[in-house]
C-alpha cells in the first residue's frame, strides 16, 4: 500500500512537473511573441516618424500627414494592447490622436520639391520621397486608404520622385560645363532626356525641361564642334611646323 502510495505520488509529481514546465514554455513563448510585436510596431512608429521629419523637404497633403499619423496611432493601440500598464505608451497614444485631429491644419500645397545643394542631401531626399510612396501603398493594401486617394498621391510622389531625377542630372551637367567638362555634360544631359522622353505622360514641367535639356544638348554639339575644329587645325599647325622645320634650308656654319 505505501509503495502504491509512493509510485502514485512521483507520478503526480512527474505530470505536475511536465503541466508546471508546459505552462512555463508557453509563457516564455507568449512572452517572447510580444516582445517580438513590441519591436515590430516600434519600428513601424520610427519608421514613420523618420519619414515626418523630411516633410520639410517632402512638400505632403493634408491626406498624407492624416495617413501617417493613423499609421503610427494604429501602432501604438496594439502596443498598448501588449503592454496595458505602461503609461509611456498611453500619453502617445493621446499625442497621435490629437495629432490625426489637427493634421487637417496642415498642407504645403506645393507638388514641387526643392532641390537640395549637397548631393547627399539629394540623395536622403530621394530616399525618403521613395520610402513615403512604399508606405503610402502598403497602408492601401492593408484597405486602411482610400483608393482614389492613394491614386493621386503615388501619383504625386512619382512627379516628385521624377522631379528630383531630373533635376539632379541636369544640375551635375551644369556644373560640368561649367568646368569645360562637355562629354561629361552631355552625358548627365543626354541621361536626363531619356527619362523624359521614356514617359507616357507630359506636363508643364516636363514639356520645360524637355525644351531645355534640347537646347543645351544643342550647344554643347556646338562646343564641341568648335572644340574639335580648334584642335584639328591645331594639330594640322603642329604638323605644318615640323614639314617646315624638316625641309627648311640647312644653315651653313
Amino acid at each position: 500500500m505505501v509503495v502504491y502510495i509512493i509510485i502514485t505520488l512521483i507520478v503526480a509529481l512527474i505530470v505536475v512537473g511536465v503541466w508546471v514546465n508546459a505552462v512555463q514554455q508557453h509563457k516564455e513563448k507568449q512572452n517572447a511573441e510580444r516582445r517580438l510585436e513590441l519591436t515590430k510596431q516600434k519600428k513601424v512608429i520610427e519608421e514613420t516618424e523618420e519619414v515626418l521629419m523630411n516633410s520639410a523637404n517632402i512638400p505632403m497633403s493634408k491626406a498624407l500627414y492624416t495617413v501617417l499619423y493613423q499609421r503610427i496611432y494604429a501602432a501604438l493601440v496594439i502596443m498598448a494592447e501588449l503592454s496595458p500598464t505602461s503609461k509611456e505608451i498611453k500619453n502617445r497614444l493621446v499625442e497621435a490622436k490629437n495629432r490625426i485631429e489637427n493634421s487637417n491644419s496642415q498642407d504645403t500645397n506645393a507638388d514641387r520639391v526643392s532641390l537640395p545643394d549637397n548631393e547627399k542631401q539629394v540623395i536622403a531626399l530621394l530616399q525618403g520621397v521613395k520610402k513615403l510612396r512604399s508606405i503610402v501603398r502598403s497602408e492601401h493594401s492593408k484597405g486602411k486608404m482610400d483608393t482614389q486617394v492613394f491614386l493621386n498621391e503615388d501619383k504625386r510622389l512619382e512627379k516628385m520622385q521624377l522631379q528630383v531625377n531630373i533635376d539632379s542630372q541636369l544640375k551635375r551637367g551644369k556644373a560640368a560645363r561649367s568646368a569645360n567638362m562637355l562629354g561629361s555634360a552631355r552625358q548627365y544631359f543626354e541621361k536626363a532626356l531619356a527619362v523624359i522622353n521614356s514617359l507616357n505622360f507630359s506636363d508643364e514641367y516636363i514639356v520645360s525641361r524637355k525644351n531645355e535639356l534640347e537646347d543645351l544638348l544643342s550647344e554643347i554639339m556646338s562646343e564641341l564642334k568648335a572644340t574639335n575644329a580648334n584642335d584639328a587645325k591645331k594639330k594640322l599647325d603642329d604638323e605644318k611646323d615640323d614639314l617646315d622645320e624638316l625641309f627648311a634650308p640647312k644653315k651653313k656654319w
